[in-house]
């Protein structure tokens, strides 16, 4: 039994290049907007806060953090604004946001990341806590 070209049992030949056209590296460049990046930097920045500050996922969390991106010729600055709960380690949570950012940013925009700047808006208390003075 022969196998038909492109199944499984035959190796295939590359594709033949495209009669007419410059190289792929000549073609052009894939740009990804600053607006697309900050996107993806605060759906990043929502995970890395549920995971990292162990903010819980309900109505009662803190706001949403947002996110505001610079991309320059293949890297990219991102700008992070969110809340985290009191009390925490806000050093050492502020550090492993800003690297788990850095990775996912970099890892699906494949652009280099050459600073994060974390503003922490406020500490928010839990939600069940009272908010009255203590006498």
């Amino acid at each position: 039994m022969k196998a038909r070209p492109g199944s499984p049992g035959e190796a295939s030949d590359p594709p033949a290049p495209a009669a007419g056209l410059p190289p792929p590296a000549e073609r052009g460049a894939t740009v990804i907007p600053d607006r697309m990046v900050a996107r993806i930097a605060t759906q990043a920045a929502r995970t890395a806060q549920s995971r990292r500050a162990a903010v819980p996922p309900d109505r009662s969390a803190p706001a949403a953090p947002s996110a505001s991106a610079a991309v320059r010729t293949g890297s990219v600055r991102l700008h992070l604004a969110m809340d985290l709960p009191y009390p925490t380690d806000i050093p050492h949570v502020c550090e492993r946001i800003q690297h788990d950012v850095a990775e996912r940013v970099a890892q699906l925009t494949g652009l280099r990341v050459g600073e994060v700047t974390l503003t922490v808006r406020r500490l928010a208390t839990a939600a069940g806590a009272s908010r009255g003075r203590v006498r």
